[in-house]
């Protein structure tokens, strides 16, 4: 992530869930296998702190003056906020081996408390009959964000932070630039400074769909990381993005899981056309760009991974 020379950028793995397990035992995986022993897979971990009001709100705050309400569930010294495994965290934090990320915010829909459709009518309406409300509220959620963050690292050293941002569709996001730049990412910057002052260098934006549009406001606001997920889309492309951005903008991912799908041959030409440009200019790490699901086929899964780390492995050689 700092445009080094490592002996090779890590492989992560993809996070395969049991219902694809039980998919591929038909497809000649043996069960009690693991798939570690198979492939390179390099450890990562997440710490991720609990943001959400405690207790959950059942109405979520619609003005200014419900947010009084909002605040005082907000608690900074709830011990529920920590994750249940901090203890072997911090036994681990100054020896380990692999990189660790902090989760930092949730993202503008998951902080307005969007969690279905009525919510989400509720807060495009009040975008722009409540600007202010909303502003407000963004920033209340941001401070605690913010506040969560410096308990955290002042306990313990990550490699990089991660800013969830599940905002759009294939067609773009759901609100304009203009707005996300005026409601959220003013909102991150007490994040940020925090970050700054920690010295976490690596600061990612985990985006889903196409935040192509995005891209200009987050990095002039901070980030200097790309985590698409769910993006096969053209607009999404990291070596259009790299063009553009250059060493600004680090990635991770740009593998289009929809060709996993596909034949041998696709696979191949994915791999072989996109990840040794990236690797070359630096500041990538390769990954498949979502969730790998119960209708991949095994035999391209293993051919995926094999090639891709044949890839890896042969480039800096």
């Amino acid at each position: 992530m700092i445009f080094g020379k490592p002996d090779r950028v890590p492989l992560f793995e993809e996070g395969i869930r049991d219902e694809v397990l039980d998919a591929w035992y038909s497809q000649g995986l043996k069960r009690g296998d693991n798939l570690a022993d198979l492939f390179i897979y390099d450890r990562r971990e997440e710490i991720e702190p609990d943001l959400n009001p405690m207790p959950y709100p059942r109405r979520w705050p619609a003005s200014i003056e419900e947010l009084p309400r909002l605040k005082k569930r907000l608690k900074l010294d709830d011990p529920r906020r920590i994750p249940d495994n901090w203890g072997s965290l911090l036994r681990a934090s100054n020896d380990r081996d692999m990189p660790l990320f902090l989760r930092v915010n949730r993202g503008f829909f998951l902080s307005m408390g969007v969690a279905g459709w009525d919510r989400f009518n509720q807060v495009m309406g009040l975008l722009i009959d409540d600007p202010d409300f909303v502003r407000a509220s963004m920033t209340l959620q941001g401070d605690f964000a913010a506040k969560i963050a410096e308990k955290i690292l002042s306990d313990i050293r990550v490699d990089g932070a991660i800013f969830s941002e599940p905002i759009g569709g294939n067609h773009g996001p759901l609100i304009s630039p203009h707005m996300y730049e005026s409601f959220v990412l003013e909102s991150y910057q007490p994040l940020f400074e925090v970050l700054r002052r920690f010295d976490v260098q690596t600061i990612i934006l985990r985006t889903y769909a196409n935040a192509r549009v995005l891209l200009p406001a987050a990095v002039k606001a901070g980030f200097n990381c790309l985590w698409a997920h769910e993006c096969s889309m053209p607009a999404m492309d990291y070596r259009i993005i790299r063009s553009e951005f250059g060493r600004d903008l680090r990635l991770i991912g740009g593998i289009d899981t929809n060709v996993l799908r596909q034949s041998k041959n696709a696979i191949h030409c994915e791999l072989e056309e996109k990840v040794p440009g990236l690797l070359d200019f630096g500041g990538y790490v390769p990954l498949a760009n979502s969730r790998v699901r119960e209708e991949i086929p095994f035999e391209n899964y293993v051919y995926y991974r094999r090639h891709l780390e044949k890839i890896v492995l042969e480039h800096n050689q």
